[in-house]
C-alpha cells in the first residue's frame, strides 16, 4: 500500500501536563488536597465515593451479535493478532484478581444517577444500524468532547447514538465512572435491541473495558470497540502531575498503577469483540506511544484487534492527544470504517485524500477556532477546580478474587 502524506501544519495545543502547571499557577497551588487515600491491595478494600445505594440493572437479552468475519490484517500501524487466552474463566487470575468470568458485583452508584448520566438520540431502537456509545476523556463531558464533531457528524448520517457523561468530568475514581459504563452498555442494548458500538477517547477509550473485565455480561452486549489514544496501559505523563497530589484518575492513570495492572490482569480482550485501538505517534498525555511500546495499544486475549497509529497511514501527521479527540480526520476515517464495516478497522480502506484534509466530518470549519477554544480552556478549568487527593484511591474489593 502507498503511504500517505497528510498536509497539515499543526494546530495550537495544550498538553494535560501544561495545563495541570498553568492551572496550579493560577490558583496559586495544584488544586485542592484532600486528606491521604492509602493504597491497599486485598478484598478488605472499599470503594472509595461510593453510595450506600445499590443500582442493579437487569442485563438486557439483546440481539446476538453476528460472527465478525475479518481478521487482523498484515502488520501495518502495529496491527497484533491476540494471543491465545490462556486463563480459565472460573480460576483467580495471577496477582490474586477475581476470575475472568466471575459475576460482576451489584452497581453501589444509585440508579437516579446512572439513569440521569445518558442522553441517547430519538432513533435508538427504531434505526438499523447499531448504537455508539461516546464515552469522554479525562476532565471533559461529552457535549464538551464530542457535540461539535462526532455527535453532529453521526446525527447528519441518522447514526444512532448515546453518550455517557462520567462523574466529576471523569477526574474521580475510576472504578466509579466504570459503574457508569456498565449500566449505559446495559441500557442501551436493551432499548435498542441489539448490540452496542463503543467509541471512546482518552480514558473513555479505556475505561469500558473496565466494564468488560469485571462485569461479564457486558461482554455479549458490544460488537464494535473504537479507542482513540486511549490510556490502556496509562502514562508516564502522570507522574510528574502527581509529584504534590493530583486528581483521583490522574492517580490511576499512572503507569503500572494499582489501577492499570488490575485493569489489564488475566487478558486484555475478550472474544466477540473487535478492538479497534487508533492513536498517535506523537501523543505528549498518554506516553509512550510509539509503534514499538505503544501505551494505548492492546495484545492479548481472544479479542480481535487492531493497533493502528494514524502516523501508518499519513507520514506526516501531526495530530496531539486533543486532536485525536475531537477533530482528526485519520482517526475519524478509521472509527467509520470499524462501524460501517462491522469489523476492526483497515488502513487500506482509508482514501489518499485524508491525509490532506484538516478537519474531519462534523467539525464546521467556521466554528471551529471557538469550539477548540472552549475545548481547552474547559479542560484547563476542570483540572484547576477538581480537589486532588494524596495517593492512588483504592481499589473495590470485587476486583480480587475471594479468599
Amino acid at each position: 500500500m502507498a503511504r500517505r502524506e497528510r498536509s497539515q501544519g499543526r494546530l495550537p495545543y495544550l498538553s494535560i501536563a501544561l495545563l495541570t502547571t498553568l492551572s496550579a499557577a493560577a490558583c496559586g497551588g495544584a488544586g485542592t488536597t484532600v486528606g491521604p487515600t492509602v493504597q491497599v491491595p486485598g478484598p478488605g478494600a472499599a470503594a472509595p465515593g461510593s453510595s450506600s445505594t445499590t443500582g442493579t440493572p437487569t442485563a438486557p437479552a439483546a440481539t446476538p451479535r453476528a460472527a465478525s468475519t475479518s481478521t487482523p490484517g498484515p502488520t501495518l500501524g502495529a496491527t497484533a493478532t491476540p494471543a491465545p487466552q490462556t486463563t480459565s474463566p472460573g480460576a483467580a487470575v495471577a496477582g490474586g484478581y477475581a476470575p475472568l468470568g466471575a459475576p460482576g458485583p451489584p452497581l453501589d452508584v444509585p440508579a437516579s444517577s446512572l439513569s440521569a448520566s445518558l442522553t441517547c438520540t430519538s432513533n435508538v431502537g427504531s434505526s438499523s444500524e447499531r448504537t455508539i456509545l461516546l464515552v469522554p476523556g479525562t476532565t471533559l463531558t461529552p457535549p464538551v468532547n464530542y457535540d461539535w464533531n462526532y455527535e453532529r457528524a453521526f446525527t447528519a448520517n441518522g447514526v444512532p447514538w448515546c453518550a455517557v457523561t462520567l462523574p466529576d468530568n471523569a477526574m474521580g475514581d475510576i472504578p466509579t465512572a466504570g459503574e457508569y459504563v456498565v449500566n449505559a452498555i446495559r441500557t442501551v442494548a436493551a432499548r435498542s435491541g441489539r448490540s452496542v458500538n463503543i467509541l471512546g477517547f482518552s480514558q473513555g477509550g479505556m475505561v469500558p473495558r473496565w466494564a468488560l473485565r469485571f462485569w461479564p455480561d457486558t461482554r455479549a452486549l458490544v460488537d464494535q470497540y473504537v479507542a482513540l489514544d486511549p490510556s490502556n496501559h496509562g502514562t508516564l505523563d502522570a507522574y510528574p502531575v502527581c509529584a504534590v497530589g493530583c486528581a483521583p484518575a490522574f492517580w490511576q492513570q499512572q503507569t503500572g498503577s494499582h489501577f492499570t495492572t488490575a485493569l489489564n490482569s488475566g487478558v486484555e480482550t475478550f472474544a466477540g469483540i473487535s478492538y479497534t485501538v487508533i492513536y498517535s505517534d506523537v501523543d505528549e498525555v498518554v506516553v509512550p506511544n510509539l509503534p514499538v511500546a505503544s501505551s494505548s495499544s492492546l495484545t492479548t486475549g481472544n479479542g480481535t484487534i487492531a493497533n493502528i497509529s494514524v502516523q501508518s497511514i499519513c507520514p506526516t501527521d501531526v495530530s496531539d492527544h486533543l486532536a485525536m479527540g475531537s477533530y482528526d480526520p485519520v482517526g475519524y476515517a478509521l472509527a467509520i470504517d470499524s462501524f460501517t464495516r462491522n469489523a476492526v478497522a483497515k488502513p487500506g480502506d482509508v482514501p489518499l485524500t485524508v491525509c490532506a484534509t484538516l478537519l474531519q466530518p462534523g467539525v464546521d470549519p467556521t466554528a471551529f477556532p471557538g469550539n477548540y477554544a472552549m475545548y481547552l480552556a474547559y479542560i484547563g478549568n476542570t483540572i484547576a477546580t477538581t480537589p486532588f487527593v494524596s495517593a492512588e484511591p483504592t481499589l473495590p474489593p470485587y476486583v480480587y478474587a475471594a479468599q
